[in-house]
């Protein structure tokens, strides 16, 4: 009921357009209550940005963060190649993805010399198979290892008495990729 006519009188009036209007708002306010709650159930977002082809990120799992770079090969079967590397007061942490590696066994710890192009920076460091593709080299911090890292071009893991799997990864900008992730610790909250 509302007031139509003259005088005020309660009666029926034509209310089909205004019930519309309030169903139409009604619903578009249930949307917006739903997207809501279903945007704050999903995990959150990193926040990420860019060097060059490197992604430096906030983790989710953690206060660290990560700088990453991937690419593909066009003179290696244009094989993807992809690097990850983060760091703490107390460690640094290197990932390695290769699709042309082939591991067989996760968990088991593998030897590789692992030097820039211009400089060595470990003999013999312990790698540990992740998947099949991946390996993951975990380090006491060292600011002279991230300083030769910082310089490099290329990160080189020379794997014992299997030349067949060592690897050669393109890392040009580091300098600047890990300049941002001291940034992004330093700043993590």
């Amino acid at each position: 009921m509302r007031v139509v006519g003259r005088g005020g009188h309660l009666g029926l009036g034509n209310t089909l357009e205004a019930d519309m209007r309030r169903f139409l708002l009604a619903a578009g306010m249930l949307a917006g209550a739903l997207s809501a709650a279903a945007l704050s159930s999903r995990p959150a977002l990193a926040q990420q940005s860019k060097v060059g082809d490197w992604t430096i990120e906030k983790r989710t799992q953690d206060t660290h963060c990560n700088a990453s770079r991937g690419y593909k090969d066009k003179e290696d079967e244009n094989r993807d190649y992809v690097i990850v590397i983060t760091y703490s007061d107390k460690a640094i942490v290197i990932v390695m993805i290769y699709d042309g590696w082939e591991w067989d066994k996760v968990g088991e710890i593998l030897r590789a010399d692992v030097a820039t192009d211009d400089a060595d920076i470990m003999k013999k460091a312990k790698w540990e198979v992740m998947d099949k593709t991946t390996v993951r080299g975990i380090f006491e911090f060292d600011q002279a290892i991230m300083d030769r890292l910082s310089k490099a071009r290329r990160l080189t893991l020379d794997f014992e008495d299997d030349d067949e799997d060592s690897i050669e990864m393109q890392i040009p900008r580091a300098g600047e990729a890990l300049a941002a992730l001291k940034f992004c610790e330093e700043n993590r909250k």
